[in-house]
Parts: structure tokens; C-alpha cells; sequence
């Protein structure tokens, strides 16, 4: 009986241990992640551990965010990532530098659905940030790239935020809400890109 009780003991303690070991949060991202040219801990990414905090979730986020970075670059550091951190949950916000390097968009599409695949093999839900090309490239150009998230999505079921700057590039102040280069957002809009964020991560939440 005493034998008994205590592993009932033991097992209680290691499910309330298990129950409180915090998620992991990794975002892979580019320069709109990695808070370029924004003053250190003003970008989406610290704000959300800090949401998190505020909220009493168990959350640590792991940006992997680089400045630059295509999804072709994140593909190649996404499995040592997945193996080093273990994430419960993968952000992926790429795919803008393929746009504005020419990529085609077909291996954009490719190489996105490969992030979302390898991370859901290894455990992950997945949350997908759809990008949109500025204007100046095209009406069709710019419907059919933001085209390619809502198919990865759909084919992966996973969720999607269909326009991660919107309420920022679509605003009427937009030209405010932007650095000097006219492509990443001041620190003042990153709260606006932190709820487009939240309002699906929070599904993935426990």
C-alpha cells in the first residue's frame, strides 16, 4: 500500500512538473522579425514574450529571426533549430527577400511548404505569416504571391494570418508607420503586426 501510494505521489508531481514545463516559440523570420533599425526590445517578436508574461502563459519565445533572410536561408537553419530548441510551436515569416530578389515564386511556395512540413514532422504546430509584395510590382504579381500562403496553408492545415502588416501597410498614415526605406515598419506599429499575430497564435496556445 505504501508502495502504491507512492508512486501515485510520484506520478502526480511529475504530471504537475510536465504540465508547467513552459511551450517553446520559435520564429523564423526576416528583418520585419529581428527588429532592424528598431531600438533593441521594441519589435513584435519581444513584445509577444511580453504579452505572453502579462497573459500568465507559459510560453518562451526563441526568435531566429535574420535580417535578409529568404526562405531558402531558413530552410537550411530550420532542422538544426528544431533539433536544438524542440518548439511546440513554429512561426514562419519569409518569403518578402525572395520577392524582392526575384526568386521564382513557385520555389518560394516549395520552400515554405518544406518549413511547415519538416516542423509538423517534428512535433510543431504551425502558425504561417502571409506577406504582400509592395504595389509597384504588379496587380497580378502581388495577388498571385499572396495566393501562395493561403494554398501552403490549406495544404498543410495549418493556420494562417492571410496579411501579417495589415492595419500598417494598408493604413491611411502608412507612410508614417514606416522607416525611411518605406519597407520596415517604426517601433510604433509593431503592436498593430503583434495583434494581426496573436489573433491566430492564440488558437495554438495551451
Amino acid at each position: 500500500m505504501k508502495r502504491y501510494l507512492g508512486a501515485l505521489i510520484l506520478g502526480a508531481a511529475s504530471a504537475a512538473c510536465f504540465a508547467a514545463a513552459p511551450q517553446k516559440i520559435l520564429v523564423m523570420g526576416d528583418s520585419l522579425s529581428a527588429e532592424y533599425g528598431l531600438p533593441r526590445g521594441a519589435g513584435w517578436v519581444n513584445l509577444l514574450a511580453q504579452k505572453l508574461t502579462i497573459e500568465k502563459i507559459g510560453a518562451e519565445v526563441i526568435n531566429a529571426s535574420i535580417s535578409g533572410e529568404t526562405t531558402s536561408g531558413g530552410l537550411s537553419r530550420l532542422p538544426t533549430l528544431l533539433a536544438q530548441h524542440k518548439p511546440n510551436i513554429v512561426i514562419v515569416e519569409l518569403g518578402g527577400n525572395d520577392a524582392l530578389r526575384g526568386m521564382a515564386m513557385l520555389q518560394t511556395e516549395k520552400n515554405l511548404a518544406h518549413l511547415v512540413s519538416l516542423s509538423q514532422k517534428s512535433g510543431a504546430k504551425v502558425l504561417l505569416l502571409g506577406m504582400q509584395v509592395p504595389p509597384n510590382m504588379g496587380p497580378a504579381y502581388t495577388k498571385d504571391f499572396a495566393a501562395v500562403y493561403v494554398k501552403v496553408a490549406k495544404d498543410h492545415k495549418v493556420l494562417l494570418v492571410p496579411f501579417f502588416l495589415k492595419g500598417v501597410a494598408d493604413a491611411a498614415n502608412a507612410r508614417d508607420l514606416f522607416q525611411a526605406d518605406g519597407i520596415h515598419p517604426v517601433a510604433a506599429a509593431h503592436p498593430t503586426i503583434l495583434a494581426n499575430v496573436w489573433l491566430e497564435l492564440k488558437k495554438l496556445l495551451k
